[in-house]
């Protein structure tokens, strides 16, 4: 399994790593979709609807929409900025309930 989130607890001078796991695992079947005539798998090509052509990874970039078809385009260094960034983030524990407090209708997943 792998990590979902990484931090620490700190407590006066004391300072604990803590790691975060997802405690079940999605065991879904995953289904291909075939050509019924001749069982070959189905390829999906990346489309540019306004050249209406065929494009290429290297010709792909990364971008943030901040309003509808408005986007800032992002280079590598400004991705790897914004990793940074959101790594230096750190949960502060305030106040501890007892876990029969919580509906578990309130649990997504469970973790350990």
């Amino acid at each position: 399994m792998h990590t979902v989130w990484k931090g620490s607890i700190s407590f006066g001078l004391v300072n604990i790593p803590v790691k975060l796991h997802t405690a079940t695992e999605n065991r879904d079947i995953k289904l291909r979709q075939l050509h019924k005539e001749c069982n070959s798998p189905i390829n999906y090509s990346k489309v540019c609807p306004v050249c209406d052509k065929e494009i290429k990874n290297e010709d792909i970039v990364k971008a943030y929409e901040y309003s509808k078809n408005k986007f800032v385009v992002l280079d590598d260094e400004e991705l790897e900025n914004l990793r940074k960034e959101s790594e230096d983030k750190s949960v502060e524990i305030i106040e501890f309930v007892k876990l029969e407090e919580i509906d578990p209708i309130y649990f997504e997943r469970s973790y350990f």
